[in-house]
Parts: structure tokens; C-alpha cells; sequence
């Protein structure tokens, strides 16, 4: 495709990327909330007219949006019921029956999506092989939809025991319910997650009911709006797996999209990588209301199965609402340019998780907000230019954001207001260590050795002080990484995902359910991915999840065309033996779930081998006064394009570029290498 847009919709920021052949043209704005549609096509109208590119000759739009996961943590989502098997209605309540925290005494759960009183048994149920122990009770479902027509329910959520071996009884619930309303949303628990474990397939069937409805008017608005200005050529939908899908299965599966935005920065980072041969990567996205940190090792980011949206404490696995999804697992918190300054009772200095977002931003953008953010610290201790920020669109208020900084946190700590905006920028750069250490902690990863390419709006701000805190000596800023995410969803393959919950033992092997099951899977996936790959070759990849029988959770195991009973068993040796160092002789071996991934059109990055063997510039560029280390210091500032490729340049220095500022601290070098990224370096350190 030589002509491609992409659209980002953040907290705070949209942001837009037209490819034309070899040029790129980028634009942030405001996201407007109450319809991000009209920030999109203000992004959208503003890149195609500083391209002059017609709406005709675009040939793929691709769009990633933060709709759904925001609709799930603030509870704006649709007034939902849950039809399940009688007996198990609080399912959803009770949870693991675990305490993420034993020691807290005060725990706080995220709380179930839909109220009790419409969790609504149904009489029937099914064995683990899918044979019906009780029969249907119609006069049951009859009574439930009664129920949700006199509470107004408009979405429905229906969840059995066992539906991921047999869906009949759930396909005769919802014919019964769509004969008698036409209008309410249907979310069916074997089609949304067909796998064991009903509590994360009960909520992740409730999650997509909750945003069903207001992503399908969203997505069918977005659509008719880019028809009206003329758009013609397929529209596809990022999804949290770091693929591209058609906006009607995104419309029926929008759990799916919950960190579509995030995945872009994701595949950007494993792109990048992969053409610089860096084997050890965590990308760090920091826009105006969040930052994500993901692993990445030999260009390809860390995957997994299960998510958490919501989560009541930070960093805390099992505070959350558990989602069956495929997505590029990464650590999300609120870190952003946004996140608002506060003093708590015990006078101490916090950031954050709330945002100021876009209404009404930032003190400093003079749009009504007059609490303290990270933006406006960054902007009193000079790391921010008013009259350029946003390309000038928006001038920064810096006594605004003094002012703000000054009651939100300056005279409680007694703290001058440069000295405030320091605090601020400490604390909000040791939380993201701190997620940083605990995400690779929780996954047995190392930290130090890695490269830190950071993009997103506010990223390249932060991202030498993160690095400093994580013991990281490199840090890459790709070119245009103020939207970063976007770019990479223009990398990003059509890709998608299905699962089947079998069981089989390997001393019970049985090539025929195997081919069954795979046969199953590729029909459904290739539905999607043929839609949207206009001819693409299709490379397909299929896993089993095993484990030996008796342990409590399974490891994802590839698998080839021509296995057999042998390979299959070698192949999960291999695999527990490199997860944990050991296999255990005797133990039979059992699969409970398998996967199957139909991916077009993928491409392999080219690497790029030019080393970089500049001298130290002496350039004369203007300065200002910067906050560095604790002082104000006289700092150099230059355009990020009037940078030589040839010259290596000590810091503290500020490069400025159209949506965003990179700080060079002391003790830093930086230098563009060949894919003209900048690469900063700590003094003393080996060149990339």
C-alpha cells in the first residue's frame, strides 16, 4: 500500500499519520469527548490538506482507539444483563475467592460490570464434553426476557457452563431473545472466549456486552463520516494482539480493542529492533494520559492470553476486571502528560492516575484547567517551548502552569515553583520505573542491557531520567515519535486470533480432534483475515496450551502441520524445559485449549548496519535556562532537522520538533544514526 492513513484516538490527544509513498505527513489534536469522531476528521481534513493528497487515492485506513478500555474504567458503558446457568449468577463476584493483597485489610475489588439483580439464571446445563445434563427451561428464558424489558436492559451478555464444548443452549437463548427485541446488544460467551475457566469467560463476555453498543455506534458514525468526505477504501480496526482486523468484527468482538492504541507502539518498537539488530528492547509510550512499558526480545513483543482493565491497585495482579483476549502484554499506569499534581493528608507529594486529559488539559494550556500536571511541571523548568508546543497551535500558559504548580504542590512543601516541578517530574518518573521493574519482575526479565525507545507525546521528555532509574545507558526517539502508535499501526499485518477449548490427554492422543479442532478455528479466522487482506499470502501458526496433568496452568506450545503424538510431546518438553529449567519424568501430558493465528501480509524489516563514528560537534545554537539535575542550568535547543547525522553532541541540550520535546540531560550524548532516530547515550559509553 503506497498511500495509508492511521488514526489514533488517545485520552488526550488524537493523533493522525498519512503515508504517501516515502513521505509522511502527522498531526496531533485535542480528542473532543463527547465525539471523538470530530477530532478525528479535524486530524484527518488537516493532514490531507498540508499533503494535498485526495481522499481517492487513499488505499487503507487503519484506526486504533482507547473508546472501549475507557467506557470499562470510568462505567459508561451500556446498562448490560447476564443470562447464565442457574446457581452460578455471582460467578462474576466472587471472583478467584483469592486476596490479591493478604495483608491489606481494606481490599478493594474492581466490581462486577453487571448488578446482581440482572445476573439471571437460567435453568440448564451441560457436561465438560458438551452433553446436556439438564434441559433447556424455556418458560425460564421467557421469564428472563421479561426482565429486560422491564428494566431497559440494552445489552445482554449470555454465559453457560461448558458453552465453550457445546454453544446449543446458548444459540437458543439468543434466537429466542433477537425474535423479541430487535434493538438490544448480544455477546455470546462461546463466541467471544470458547475456552475452560468460566469466570474470565463470564467477564470477558460481560466486557464486551458493556461496550458493545457504544462501539458499534462509534465505529458506524466513524465509517459513514470518512464515506461522507469521500473515502472509499477499506477501513480496519488495531486490535490489543498488535493485528489488524475489519471494523465488523470489531463492532461484534470490541473487547478485542481494548490496548489497540498501545499494540501500535508496540509493533513500532519491534520494527525498530528488528532493522538495528537490538536484541533486548522495552518500549515506553507516554502520551497525555498513560504510559505503557513493553518487553521486547528479538524484535518480538511479549504475548499473552489474559489482560486486566481497571485495575484498583497499581501493579497488582488480580485487581482488575480479567479479559480472555489476545494482546502484546505490556504494563499500563496512569503516567501522563496530564496526570494531575496533589498533596495528600500526610503531606506528601502524588501524580496521578487522574488526568486532566484534553477538558480542560493542563493549566498551561488556558483552556480552564487550574490544577497541576506533568506538563505544566515540565513547562516552569523550561523543557518545553511555549511558542512551538503543538506545532503553535496550542501556546503554553508558563505563568498559568506556575500559578497551578504553586497551590497544587509549592506551598504546601514549601517548595519554589522550579523546585515543585522537579519534585513532580521525580515522582512521576520513578512510578514509571517502578511499573517498569515490576512488569519484568513478574515476567523474570532483566532491565539493564536493554535500549529504551520511547515515543508518544510526552515520552522523549521523560525518557533519559527513566533510563537513568532503570540502569539503561541507551535510549532511541524514532523519527516523528509523537505519534508513534499511529505509525505503527501502519506496520502492523491483518492478523487474527480463535480459540477452541479441547481436552486431550498425549496418552490418549487423537490426530482427528486435533484436525477437527484446527479445521474449526482456520474456517473462522480465515472469514477475517481474507476480508481484509486483499490477497495477501496468509502464514498460519498454531499453538496447544499444555501442561502435566495435575499442575494448575499451561504453557503456549507451537505446533506444525505434520506433528505427531512424538513431536507434540518434544515440542512441550522443550518449552517448560526453557521456562523453567527442568521437565518431570512420568507425569502424563494433557491440552486443555488450542490456538490458531492466520496472519497476511507480514513484513520483515530490513536491517540497517551503518555504524555511527562522528566527532563532537561544536555547533553555536541559541540556549535557555533548563531545570538539569536538580538546577537551572544554560541549555542548548535546536530543531531536531537541523541535526547533523555526522556529529555527536553533549547535553544538556533541548531538540525540538513539530508535537514533541527530547531532553538531553547532562552526562548524556546524543547523535542521529542511520534511520535518523536520535540515540542518546551516557557520556563514557560505546557508540551505537
Amino acid at each position: 500500500m503506497s498511500t495509508r492513513l492511521a488514526i489514533d484516538i488517545g485520552g488526550t490527544f488524537t493523533d493522525v499519520v498519512l503515508q504517501h509513498e516515502t513521505e509522511q505527513t502527522t498531526t496531533k489534536v485535542l480528542t473532543t469527548h463527547d465525539d471523538p469522531t470530530n477530532g478525528a476528521l479535524a486530524g484527518v481534513t488537516a493532514v490531507l490538506d498540508e499533503s494535498n493528497v485526495e481522499t481517492d487515492s487513499i488505499e487503507m485506513v487503519v484506526h486504533g482507539t482507547t473508546l472501549a478500555t475507557n467506557a470499562l474504567i470510568q462505567r459508561r458503558g451500556a446498562k448490560t444483563a447476564l443470562l447464565t446457568t442457574a446457581g452460578h449468577r455471582d460467578v462474576i463476584e466472587m471472583a478467584f475467592e483469592n486476596r490479591f493483597d493478604q495483608y491489606d485489610l481494606n481490599i478493594d475489588r474492581a466490581q462486577p460490570l453487571v448488578a446482581r439483580a440482572l445476573r439471571i439464571p437460567i435453568v440448564e446445563r451441560m457436561n465438560a464434553a458438551g452433553e446436556v445434563l439438564t434441559p433447556l427451561d424455556i418458560e425460564a428464558v421467557d421469564e428472563a426476557l421479561d426482565v429486560l424489558e422491564r428494566e431497559n436492559v440494552e445489552s445482554v451478555a449470555i454465559g453457560f457452563l461448558h458453552s465453550y464444548a457445546n454453544s446449543k443452549h446458548e444459540d437458543l437463548v439468543a434466537a429466542r431473545l433477537s425474535q423479541r427485541f430487535k434493538d438490544v446488544a448480544l455477546t455470546l460467551s462461546s463466541a467471544v472466549c470458547p475456552e475452560i475457566r468460566e469466570y474470565e469467560r463470564f467477564s470477558t463476555a460481560c466486557a464486551n456486552a458493556y461496550v458493545l453498543p457504544i462501539m458499534g455506534r462509534y465505529l458506524l458514525r466513524l465509517e459513514t463520516r470518512l464515506f461522507e468526505l469521500g473515502f472509499r477504501c477499506p477501513m480496519l480496526m488495531m486490535t490489543s494482539g498488535g493485528g489488524l482486523t475489519t471494523f465488523e468484527t470489531a463492532a461484534r468482538f470490541p473487547i478485542r480493542l481494548v490496548e489497540s492504541g498501545p499494540a501500535g507502539g508496540a509493533i513500532l518498537a519491534s520494527q525498530i529492533a528488528a532493522e538495528l539488530d537490538l536484541g533486548e528492547v522495552i518500549s515506553f509510550d507516554m502520551g497525555g494520559t498513560t504510559a505503557k512499558i513493553c518487553l521486547i526480545d528479538n524484535a518480538r513483543p511479549q504475548f499473552s492470553r489474559a489482560f486486566e482493565v481497571d485495575r484498583r491497585y497499581r501493579f497488582k495482579k488480580g485487581s482488575g476486571l480479567p479479559v480472555r483476549i489476545p494482546v502484546i502484554e505490556m504494563v499500563e499506569i496512569g503516567a501522563g502528560g496530564g496526570s494531575i499534581v496533589s498533596v495528600d493528608n500526610l503531606n506528601r507529594l502524588r501524580v496521578g492516575p487522574e488526568s486532566a486529559g484534553s477538558e480542560p488539559g493542563p493549566a498551561c494550556y488556558g483552556k480552564g484547567g487550574h490544577q497541576a500536571t506533568v506538563t505544566d511541571a515540565d513547562v516552569v523548568m523550561g523543557k518545553l517551548d511555549a511558542a512551538r508546543f503543538a506545532s503553535g497551535h496550542i501556546r503554553l500558559d508558563v505563568d498559568a502552569a506556575a500559578v497551578a504548580l504553586r497551590k497544587s504542590a509549592g506551598d504546601s512543601l514549601d517548595f519554589d515553583v522550579n523546585q515543585a516541578g522537579f519534585a513532580v517530574s521525580e515522582i512521576v518518573d520513578e512510578n514509571m520505573a517502578a511499573a517498569a521493574r515490576a512488569h519484568a519482575s513478574e515476567w523474570g526479565k532483566a532491565l539493564t542491557g536493554r535500549t529504551l525507545i520511547a515515543f508518544g507525546g510526552a515520552a522523549p521528555l521523560h525518557a533519559a531520567r527513566l533510563a537513568s532509574k532503570l540502569g539503561i545507558n541507551r535510549v532511541l526517539i524514532p523519527t516523528a515519535a509523537s505519534v508513534g502508535s499511529a505509525i505503527g499501526f501502519l506496520l502492523a499485518p491483518v492478523s487474527y486470533e480463535v480459540v477452541r477449548s479441547r481436552y486431550m490427554r498425549l496418552s490418549g492422543f487423537d490426530g482427528r480432534l486435533i484436525e477437527r479442532v484446527t479445521g474449526e478455528m482456520r474456517e473462522e479466522a480465515s472469514a477475517v483475515v481474507t476480508a481484509a487482506s486483499q490477497g495477501q499470502s496468509i502464514v498460519e501458526i498454531a499453538k496447544a496450551y499444555m501442561r502435566y496433568v495435575g499442575q494448575g496452568y499451561e504453557i503456549a506450545v507451537e505446533f506444525g502441520p505434520n506433528y505427531t503424538k512424538q513431536q507434540l510431546f518434544e515440542a512441550f518438553e522443550r518449552s517448560y524445559e526453557g521456562l523453567y529449567g527442568r521437565i518431570i519424568p512420568g507425569l502424563d501430558i494433557e491440552v486443555l485449549s488450542w490456538t490458531l493465528t492466520l496472519t497476511a501480509g507480514e513484513e520483515l524489516a530490513t536491517p540497517i548496519d551503518k555504524p555511527f563514528s562522528g566527532s563532537l560537534g561544536s555547533a553555536d545554537y541559541p540556549s535557555r535556562q533548563m531545570m538539569d539535575g536538580g538546577e537551572m542550568v544554560s541549555t542548548k535547543q535546536v530543531l531536531r532537522d537541523q541535526l547533523s547525522q555526522h556529529q555527536r553532541f553533549e547535553g544538556p541540550m533541548l531538540i525540538i520538533e513539530d508535537h514533541t520535546t527530547t531532553v538531553i540531560p547532562s552526562r548524556f550524548e546524543v547523535h542521529v544514526n542511520a534511520r535518523e532516530d536520535l540515540v542518546i547515550e551516557k557520556v563514557g559509553n560505546e557508540s551505537a
